[in-house]
């Protein structure tokens, strides 16, 4: 007892600590690594990845569209498709139809004036920009038929056009080729590199139309007159 009385605080501390050593080990080495595991599992939040504009999601999403369009204030157009996405997030804003597109144009009177078909299509409203792709197909008033794999509509310049292979039918002929452009009725186009084949009427009529019209009236009025003067004024020499 006075041994202990006595003793100094180091030796006290000694004491303690040679008889606690072991649990004071433990339990150093279990602060030690319950602190390295919180500090590891901070490290590894479960953060989303950044949004990629290629995949932002649409602000609307329709299905089993039937719904007529207006310009300038006249209904103009029908689009009916299965499934109509807008999408106003990606640069630039855009109408996706993924799986396929079909319009009904109209005149002033509501009558149809024609369709445009395509197995996708995008809508860059911005720009005013159609871009239809796979198995675009158009039929106008008039009977001609236009086929191609890709095709641009321009509702600011009212055009068309396209730069791969496109195939024209009318009622008189089949043209093809590699470039075409066109108003939006289909009544004035033009289209290069291009093959086909015509009525023979349109080849003779394309013939005529090269040669001057004045040469066959010409000859036909003046032969008439002159043979018969010419005739009379020989017989009276002979009497």
């Amino acid at each position: 007892m006075k041994e202990c009385a006595g003793e100094s605080v180091h030796e006290a501390f000694v004491r303690v600590w040679h008889r606690y050593r072991n649990a004071l080990v433990a339990l150093s080495f279990v602060i030690y690594h319950l602190s390295f595991s919180i500090g590891c599992s901070e490290a590894k939040e479960h953060l989303a990845p950044a949004v990629n504009p290629e995949d932002s999601v649409s602000m609307m999403v329709s299905y089993g569209v039937n719904t007529l369009i207006s310009d300038s204030g006249v209904i103009k157009y029908r689009i009916v498709t299965e499934q109509w996405d807008v999408n106003t997030v990606r640069q630039p804003s855009r109408w996706e139809f993924m799986k396929g597109v079909f319009f009904e144009q109209f005149d002033e009177q509501f009558h149809v004036q024609g369709y445009i078909q395509a197995d996708t299509a995008w809508y860059y409203d911005q720009r005013k920009l159609w871009k239809l792709r796979g198995r675009v197909s158009i039929r106008n008033i008039d009977g001609l038929i236009y086929k191609s794999e890709e095709l641009f509509w321009d509702m600011q310049r009212h055009e068309l056009y396209s730069n791969v292979f496109s195939h024209i039918t009318t009622p008189e002929r089949s043209i093809e080729g590699n470039y075409f452009r066109s108003d939006e009725r289909m009544e004035h186009y033009f289209i290069s590199n291009s093959k086909g084949s015509f009525m023979a009427e349109d080849m003779e009529n394309d013939n005529d139309e090269e040669k001057p019209a004045a040469a066959p009236d010409t000859t036909e009025v003046q032969t008439p007159q002159v043979r018969p003067a010419a005739t009379r004024h020989a017989a009276g020499r002979n009497n």
